[in-house]
């Protein structure tokens, strides 16, 4: 007959090694604004006002630093939070007919 497993008996240990994981911060996007010669500075200052929450000095001071520099940074944010304001900047600068560009970049 097999081995009865009922009250009071005892099942074997299973010994498992456990590996201390070492974990490492998320990696950091920097999520940037690009100049061009037709989206009017208004509109630029409030996509940085819904899309980065901004106030409207310190989104007027980002503007001018894009339209003056080329590019300007809107904020720095991990992945999933960083291509979803660049998706969602884009999209709504085309939805607006505009050709405003946000991109993103590995910090």
């Amino acid at each position: 007959m097999g081995t009865q497993y009922g009250r009071g008996a005892v099942t074997p240990a299973i010994k498992t090694e456990k590996k201390a994981q070492k974990l490492s911060r998320p990696s950091k996007y920097l999520v940037y604004l690009l100049n061009d010669d037709y989206t009017p500075m208004d509109f630029v200052v409030i996509v940085l006002q819904e899309f980065f929450a901004m106030s409207y000095p310190r989104a007027v001071k980002v503007m001018l630093d894009v339209h003056q520099n080329g590019r300007a940074t809107c904020g720095i944010y991990t992945r999933d939070i960083a291509e979803t304001k660049v998706a969602q900047v884009n999209e709504f600068a085309r939805l607006n007919d505009h050709p405003l560009l946000c991109k993103m970049e590995k910090v």
